[in-house]
């Protein structure tokens, strides 16, 4: 069975037991997080979809870790008028763990 979510503007699909990185969210380490946005649930008989989403269905998980991904540099310049900037940029992320798919 999987399920298609929806958060942080994203969609993912995803399975029982299965880790993800997300947009940062509002939650700390070690607690229990409930999506309710599910779009679609695949199961051994078909299809569910909703419109836009599933009535009743919800995939619960459990956040990680919450860090920062790899830096990245921002470098940017208008050539002939020694105009130049550099930037460092580190996206957070929340790191979940997916558990129980109910719908």
């Amino acid at each position: 069975m999987y399920a298609i979510i929806q958060t942080g503007g994203k969609q993912y699909k995803v399975q029982t037991g299965d880790v993800l990185f997300l947009e940062k969210l509002d939650a700390q380490a070690d607690e229990a997080i409930t999506f309710g946005e599910v779009l679609a649930i695949g199961k051994d008989d078909g299809m569910v979809f909703g419109s836009p989403l599933v009535a009743g269905a919800s995939v619960a998980g459990k956040v990680l870790k919450q860090g920062k991904g790899k830096k990245l540099t921002v470098f940017t310049y208008k050539p002939k008028k020694n105009q130049k900037r550099k930037l460092g940029h580190r996206q957070p992320y929340t790191k979940v763990e997916i558990g129980e798919i109910t719908g």
